[in-house]
């Protein structure tokens, strides 16, 4: 009699209800704190990428749309939001912390079904990490001229912001939170992807008695958030999202008054040492790359071995691969969920392609079945790459692994600085002075010892070179928001 071992370890399946979740047929503009029809009319599909089925209907802002909302937040700052004192700011921005903690559940449900990513990340990072900025920021609210002494700090105005769609609610709250914190009015633009959690939070803006206009959020492609930008009126442009989009916006406002922050591309660097804590190394490159579908900038999307632990960690990391399980987003027992959209599944599939025309080696999972609706990726690691190749130079936006070996703490840093770009990275040892040492010599923003993806509302976030300036998080984060006298 034969033990099959895999079937004993499969689990039953663990959905998420989504009967708590209200979601509209179609989604009107938040301009002015009311719900307002596009000018023309126009209205675009949301979907879930795990089924294809279509979620919502939403409106595409157009220029119009995008005046009135700028006029709407100009006229909130002057007559009321840039009046009230900094503790009046903060209970407002408390009690949107609050609300969204008691509707998290819902928060999460949605953020799951418009993005694909696991319920099991919406739920216990994202909608928390979300709120935690939020009550941050109402901190700091009135104690502005102790974060920065002797400055005289002061709103800017109007802050236009765009966020992306891999955390599409965390983003929000990153850019929201000290906007308003720092005294300023937002016109926000979710990605046209993922638009839902942000039009939830409208809902909840409302419900907190939030002045009218102080937060706007319009909805659109490209073109709706190129006609924030360009708007004469606006004092303030933040954007996460491609390298290539961030310098078409510096492009824009450059000689104007306008402050900008970019949170751009990356290709980080996750190291492993000999003398590394192996199996927790294993587990930080598979959160790193894997569990969040590589949908993050700051994804380990290049792994550097150390060659005398090469074998063992390749074997623990194609064992761990194995155990991952791919599928419905909304199963509390789900790894890998859906790529978001299938114009993004082409992308990682054509650098799949590459990595194979370049002659790399390709491992994906034995077991991973895919569903056959949806769009969906095997989690895949690439060894045998070399330093030109396309996989280890470009940002995949995937669940996609280049790996790559070396001998001595000069090699790895000369490897791991050789890209254009610089937001994170990873670092695995046992040993503090070669931590400190080799964090020292990253070209990279954020430089993470012995984790991964470990983000907190009081540590700033944000790289440099072709990843943008600027930072997002701690007391940091409000400066792009202020001047100073």
């Amino acid at each position: 009699m034969s033990l099959d071992l895999k079937s004993s370890w499969e689990f039953s399946p663990a959905p998420e209800s989504t009967s708590h979740v209200k979601i509209k047929k179609k989604y009107d503009l938040f301009i002015g704190g009311k719900w307002v029809k596009p000018k023309s009319g126009t209205y675009f599909k949301t979907i879930n990428p795990a089924t294809e089925e279509v979620l919502a209907e939403v409106a595409e802002a157009g220029e119009e749309d995008v005046d009135l909302a700028i006029k709407a937040a100009r006229k909130a700052y002057t007559q009321v939001w840039s009046k009230l004192s900094g503790k009046e700011r903060g209970k407002y921005i408390f009690r949107i912390a609050r609300l969204i903690q008691e509707r998290a559940r819902e928060f999460a449900v949605i953020e799951t079904l418009d993005g694909g990513k696991p319920i099991r990340e919406a739920r216990d990072i994202d909608i928390p990490l979300a709120a935690a900025h939020f009550f941050y920021y109402a901190g700091w609210a009135d104690k502005l001229e102790y974060a920065f002494p002797n400055k005289k700090p002061k709103s800017l105005g109007v802050a236009v912001q765009i966020t992306p769609w891999n955390f599409p609610m965390l983003m929000v709250a990153w850019k929201i939170a000290p906007a308003l914190a720092a005294g300023n009015t937002v016109v926000l633009k979710p990605a046209e992807t993922t638009p839902l959690t942000a039009l939830k939070l409208a809902e909840l803006i409302q419900d907190a008695g939030l002045p009218d206009g102080v937060v706007n959020i319009v909805t659109g492609y490209g073109k709706t958030g190129a006609m924030m930008v360009e708007h004469p009126d606006a004092d303030k442009v933040a954007f996460t999202g491609s390298t290539g989009v961030g310098k078409i916006i510096m492009k824009a406002i450059a000689g104007t008054h306008k402050k900008s922050t970019m949170e751009l591309g990356g290709k980080a660097a996750n190291i492993i040492f000999e003398d590394a804590p192996i199996d927790q190394a294993v587990e930080g490159v598979v959160n790193g790359i894997f569990f969040n579908q590589g949908h993050v900038c700051c994804a380990g999307s290049r792994l550097f071995i150390q060659e005398s632990v090469y074998e063992k960690v390749m074997r623990k990391l194609k064992d761990r691969m194995e155990n991952l399980v791919v599928g419905d987003p909304l199963d509390k027992n789900t790894d890998v969920g859906a790529i978001n959209s299938q114009k993004q599944l082409k992308v990682i599939e054509g650098y799949i392609k590459a990595g194979l025309d370049e002659g790399c080696e390709m491992y994906q999972p034995e077991h991973a079945t895919l569903p056959k609706k949806g769009y969906w990726c095997k989690p895949t690691l690439f060894t045998n790459v070399a330093q030109s190749s396309k996989i280890a130079k470009e940002e995949i936006f995937g669940p996609v692994l280049a790996i790559q070996t070396f001998r001595t703490v000069d090699e790895v840093i000369a490897k791991a600085n050789n890209t254009p770009y610089g937001l994170s990275a990873g670092v695995w040892s046992d040993k503090g002075s070669k931590v400190f040492n080799l964090t020292s010599k990253m070209k990279a923003g954020v430089v993470w010892a012995n984790t991964y993806n470990k983000f907190d509302p009081t540590s700033p976030f944000g790289g440099y070179k072709e990843s943008g300036h600027g930072r997002e998080g701690g007391v940091q984060g409000l400066e792009p928001y202020l001047k100073f006298e």
